[in-house]
């Protein structure tokens, strides 16, 4: 009998049924437990995280008053770890072709209605275009699995091809890339290519219900999935991001397994995932999500990402624009600190718009805005939009960047680079009143920089960026 195990490298040791079961059980008996679960709330103040055990109770305790402190504290660890800052990222789709059977996504091999199509390296070039004249920095690359369409040597291509682009002030400067559970050595390719995070989420941590909607295809394989990231990370690849697709499987079996490989990553390799993102199943081609019984609230979304935070405070926290602007706002005051803006999902979709009847989309979104939209928003509600990449270009990754975030001195650096970050994009990309309002957020912000030294840096570096000149970083 298989033994519950963080520092094993089997999947069904590091994330071990009978313990989330027993976990389960647990918060199940002490929900309403007010002394254990203000405990736990104190323990947590010292901002050093929890175990699955103690955030599962947190999750599901019942006692208002003490929910309440819940996402007080969630709000203030974000505050104290990220500041106001939100990183902007957009996906872009390299190919929909699959060889997959996955029941809940519409690149699955068996539908026949949506448009497949992969894209050439041309258009690739357009597509970058189009999204660094949106004014983006970050992207994150996707692609369906197909070893014939998609095979590793298409992927190492176009992330060269995306770094090669240089058009007018535009530039992107980190690469993330979520393509399918692969070998130690494609990995090692991936980190020659000089990709940021590489993300797989595991869409459930529940065997038997993962093994029921994965019927086919390489992906159906539990073991190799999950523990793909073991493998990333033996490949040399520092930042590693993991979620679970929320809808799938019951909530708090899936939010236990995703902190229970938090706790894995962290004792097998020395350091936890850079990300955690927490989508939640949306209808698109071919899909069908009432089909899907295990849907939830945006309240109890919302005590998730709060939770999380909580939990795991060093971790960055991803939502994309499969949420709404008003489920979007509750979730970056108690813990998100990266969201895209301006997304497409389709393949192929920046460049030329495309007509429904062409539908190659993953998934529908609940977040039209543009780039600029969003940013104007972020800043109007006092947050700090950043296209910061530097901690990567400049090797601060892995254990390095977990460090710096540990002992608060990323603040020194995350701070001026946000705003630099921003300075460029009102610039060369914003309406007229997001450069109104971004001036005068910069203006303010640069106050709040605690070195002397680095903020005067800063200055000269802002008058620098008005001036002409670009992709300045601490």
């Amino acid at each position: 009998m298989i033994e519950y195990n963080p520092k094993s490298i089997e999947a069904e040791a590091f994330i071990h049924d009978g313990e989330i079961q027993e976990s389960l059980k647990f918060a199940e008996k002490n929900r309403n437990n007010r002394t254990l679960i203000e405990s736990i709330i104190d323990k947590a103040r010292e901002g050093k995280g929890l175990s699955h055990r103690e955030a599962l109770l947190l999750l599901d305790c019942e006692l208002e008053d003490l929910n309440e402190k819940i996402f007080k504290l969630a709000a203030e660890i974000k505050e104290k770890n990220y500041g106001r800052r939100i990183v902007m990222f957009a996906p872009l789709y390299l190919s929909n072709y699959c060889v997959n059977g996955c029941v809940y996504c519409p690149y699955h091999c068996k539908n026949k209605t949506i448009r497949r199509h992969k894209l050439t390296q041309e258009e690739i070039r357009r597509e970058v275009i189009a999204l660094q004249d949106m004014g983006h920095k970050r992207l994150a690359l996707e692609a369906g699995e197909h070893p014939t369409m998609n095979p590793i040597e298409y992927i190492l291509e176009s992330i060269n091809t995306i770094y090669s682009i240089k058009h007018k002030n535009g530039a992107i400067r980190r690469v993330n890339v979520n393509i399918a559970a692969t070998t130690v050595e494609n990995y090692r390719k991936l980190k020659d290519a000089g990709i940021g995070t590489y993300i797989l989420f595991q869409e459930t941590y529940h065997k038997p219900t993962y093994e029921t909607l994965h019927p086919t295809g390489p992906k159906s394989d539990y073991k190799y999935h999950t523990e793909a990231m073991d493998r990333a990370m033996e490949g040399g690849i520092d930042d590693v991001g993991i979620g679970v697709l929320f809808g799938l499987n019951l909530y708090r079996y899936d939010f236990t397994g995703l902190l229970m490989h938090a706790e894995h990553l962290e004792a097998a390799k020395g350091v936890g995932p850079h990300t955690i993102s927490v989508p939640r199943i949306r209808p698109a081609d071919d899909v069908n999500t009432e089909d899907f019984s295990n849907s939830i609230s945006d309240e109890i979304f919302t005590k998730i990402v709060a939770v999380l935070r909580i939990a795991v405070p060093y971790t960055g926290i991803i939502v994309s624009t499969r949420e709404s602007p008003e489920v979007r706002a509750k979730v970056l005051k108690v813990g998100v600190s990266q969201i895209s803006g301006g997304s497409k999902t389709s393949v192929g979709g920046y460049a030329e718009e495309e007509k429904p009847e062409d539908n190659s989309a993953q998934f529908e979104l609940d977040d039209h805005r543009t780039l600029d939209e969003v940013v104007n928003w972020l800043l109007s509600n006092g947050y700090i939009p950043s296209f910061c990449t530097a901690c990567y270009r400049e090797g601060r990754t892995g254990d390095r960047f977990m460090r710096l975030v540990k002992t608060g001195q990323i603040a020194n650096i995350c701070q001026p680079n946000a705003l630099m970050t921003l300075k460029e994009y009102l610039e060369d990309y914003a309406s007229a009143d997001t450069q109104k309002i971004g001036e005068q957020v910069i203006a303010d912000e640069v106050k709040n920089i605690k070195s002397d030294k680095v903020r005067e840096i800063a200055k000269k570096y802002l008058a620098e960026l008005h001036d002409g000149k670009r992709d300045f970083r601490f």
